[in-house]
């Protein structure tokens, strides 16, 4: 996915099962992020960041939405562990990690695996792609402030 296109509309499962449509936040500016795993430390500082912000972010008119492939259970205990106030979307399968460009070789200690690329995609009003952070370009512990200040 690159800046300008199209998100896709169907984007997932939430933790409680229910769909997650991108015509849901239409007229609102989403931020969609895909972070690797549940608990970890860098995803529990990044969701904090985006928790401890929210209401401010919810008043510069975005919403918030995690992803990662982690179970609708493991969601649940995460975000009730955390306290946070978004929907995660239990992307098992990968569908939507891989069409938005989140899923790909990632190198750890050497060691080339597949797995989830931390993202995060801006989807303007229009559900178009305004903006797109990615990897080292993301500070988790201050994720929501970047966000706030343009990807800064």
């Amino acid at each position: 996915m690159n800046i300008g296109d199209k998100a896709p509309e169907v984007l997932g499962h939430d933790e409680q099962g229910r769909e997650i449509r991108l015509s849901d936040y239409r007229g609102r500016k989403l931020i969609l992020y895909f972070y690797p795993k549940d608990n970890t430390s860098g995803c529990t500082s990044e969701a904090c960041s985006l928790r401890d912000h929210y209401e401010e972010l919810q008043e510069a008119g975005y919403e918030v939405v995690g992803v990662s492939r982690d179970s609708a259970a493991s969601h649940v205990k995460f975000k009730e562990k955390h306290e946070l106030p978004f929907p995660l979307i239990a992307d098992v399968d990968h569908t939507l990690l891989e069409a938005m460009g989140a899923w790909g070789e990632k190198n750890m200690y050497g060691r080339k695996t597949m797995g989830t690329i931390r993202t995060t995609f801006v989807i303007d009003e229009e559900g178009r792609i305004a903006s797109i952070m990615a990897g080292k370009q993301i500070k988790t512990k201050e994720h929501a402030k970047q966000i706030l200040n343009n990807g800064k």
